[in-house]
């Protein structure tokens, strides 16, 4: 199927806009976790797992609401949360890890971002088809 230059150029504006507040929200993560964690050639990359988990959630999320061929998916799936998460930024520190002889916790990083993003993903589309629970008055 050939698309027209109407529905493609629309399309790639908004993922444009998504990706740059994706990456955007990327970076802002990776400067607050070099704040808080040290700079131990060994240590955890958190921000890489944190915002690739959240990223796996809101997919999950966003695939119970969201049509695939729409406009709000190019602009918030692939644009702001392809933007968000990062494959790249894994596969170069789990590369660091193995270079500096810490192939242990780089087979650890690499299971639980692999478990833990199918498990959010799960879990964000289950939470959008499960019926909300109903609050019990406080008394």
């Amino acid at each position: 199927m050939v698309r027209s230059g109407y529905e493609s150029g629309p399309k790639l504006l908004v993922i444009g806009i998504g990706g740059a507040l994706g990456a955007t929200a990327r970076w802002s993560i990776n400067e607050i976790a070099d704040v808080v964690a040290t700079d131990a050639p060994a240590s955890w990359p958190w921000a890489t797992l944190i915002v690739n988990l959240i990223g796996c959630a809101l997919i999950g999320l966003a695939a119970a609401f969201v049509d695939p061929t729409s406009r709000a998916w190019a602009f918030a799936v692939t644009g702001v949360l392809g933007g968000f998460t990062t494959y790249s930024a894994f596969a170069v520190e789990v590369d660091q890890l193995v270079d500096g002889g810490r192939a242990a916790l780089a087979g650890a990083y690499v299971a639980v971002t692999l478990l833990g993003g199918v498990g959010a993903t799960a879990l964000g589309a289950r939470q959008a088809t499960e019926p909300p629970v109903p609050r019990q008055a406080i008394e």
